[in-house]
């Protein structure tokens, strides 16, 4: 363990002590398995539940554990050392209510917690096909009926799709409106006219769902909105604030495997008669992947403590999000490197690290677009 894990609390201590065990001794056995058929691991999402892992940034009046941004980071770090996509399939839990945390009410709230205190899941519903860094074009529209609500569309590469329990669902009342027609929903997954479209045959992150979610004719309650109408645009907008970090979080624990299996390697390979580390091309990677993780993860840190103590800094939580996704790729890159022909082939887990690596730089807003925000925020504030 690193030194300066010590600076931790006693209960953060034990709470990343025993997601790593779960990683080691579980999640990366069964999600070998799972990246290669593309199985959703189901048996660990309910020991993830029972652990309490995805009811653990409910607030305890709803039933969970109240736990604040920086310690979940330090989960989803674990979970993502054990395996990038379940990682994402429990992060469902925090995402999908996030928007409540924003927005939301006491019914929301309790709505939500009678879906996560069963053992369920949620999903983050917005991207669409045409409808990716432009999410302000998304065109499953809404129309208020009465005290209902009527919900058409298609969305595309959902997280969690065909599991979640509930969708936080976000809907256009007019396409042409763009931001300003957009609004949230939370929308039960048994709700009459859900069917679920296309499962995404991914490169990676293949033991988390990802598919097109329908919605036809779909009634929910008008109370179901979260934040008004209207407002869907602003709730995704500050949401992401407290998304974004934890994201970096995956991305660093993905890596973090990879550079731990490099380590060993090098250790136990022998190139003319010594083992490879001793050559200094190796020693160096070596030291430059840990530099990086190390710069990474508390950038990722840095950005949560500053969500939790109510720093809204959308340039940070973007800049955190980019850098340890970056790094992530960068290290994955080198562990394949370092382990040669090995690297390349399955039968060594980096090459699936490496896969896995490359959707942090994608979801949740492209670095593209991330850097767009950032230098936007420069100019500007």
């Amino acid at each position: 363990m690193n030194n300066y894990f010590h600076m931790l609390t006693d209960e953060q201590k034990a709470i990343r002590e025993m997601v790593h065990q779960f990683a080691d001794e579980k999640i990366i056995p069964i999600c070998k398995e799972c990246d290669v058929t593309g199985r959703f691991p189901s048996e660990l999402y309910k020991e993830a539940f029972e652990l309490g892992l995805t009811t653990f940034t409910l607030p305890e009046k709803y039933g969970g554990m109240g736990g604040d941004i920086f310690t979940y980071s330090l989960i989803k770090e674990e979970l993502a050392r054990g395996d990038a996509g379940f990682s994402g399939t429990v992060a469902g839990a925090y995402m999908g209510i996030v928007p409540i945390k924003v927005a939301g009410t006491e019914y929301h709230w309790k709505l939500a917690a009678d879906i996560l205190t069963q053992g369920g899941a949620m999903s983050f519903t917005l991207t669409e096909p045409n409808a990716g860094s432009d999410s302000a074009a998304i065109r499953t529209q809404y129309v208020v009926d009465g005290d209902s609500v009527i919900i058409n569309g298609t969305k595309g590469f959902i997280s969690n799709g065909e599991v979640a329990d509930m969708y936080t669902l976000f809907a256009t009342k007019d396409p042409s409106l763009r931001a300003k027609g957009i609004s949230c929903f939370l929308v039960p997954r048994d709700t009459p006219g859900i069917s679920i479209g296309k499962h995404e045959d991914k490169m990676g992150y293949r033991s988390s769902c990802t598919n097109d979610v329908i919605f036809e004719d779909v009634r929910i309650p008008l109370k179901n909105m979260i934040g008004g109408e209207g407002k869907g645009m602003e709730v995704v907008k500050e949401s992401l604030g407290y998304t974004r970090p934890t994201s970096g979080a995956g991305a660093v624990g993905n890596a973090q495997y990879a550079y731990e299996c490099a380590v060993e390697y090098s250790k136990t390979r022998e190139t003319f008669g010594k083992p490879i580390y001793k050559n200094q091309g190796i020693s160096f990677m070596l030291a430059d992947m840990y530099i990086k993780l190390e710069a990474a993860r508390q950038m990722v840190w840095h950005a949560c403590k500053c969500a939790d103590a109510g720093i809204r800094d959308t340039r940070l939580a973007s800049a955190a999000k980019v850098f340890a996704s970056d790094i992530g790729m960068q290290v994955c890159t080198d562990a394949v490197q370092v382990l040669g022909g090995y690297g390349y082939c399955r039968d060594y887990p980096v090459e699936k690290r490496f896969r896995d690596a490359k959707i942090y730089q994608i979801f949740e807003g492209t670095n593209q677009i991330q850097r767009k925000i950032i230098s936007g925020d420069i100019i500007y504030n």
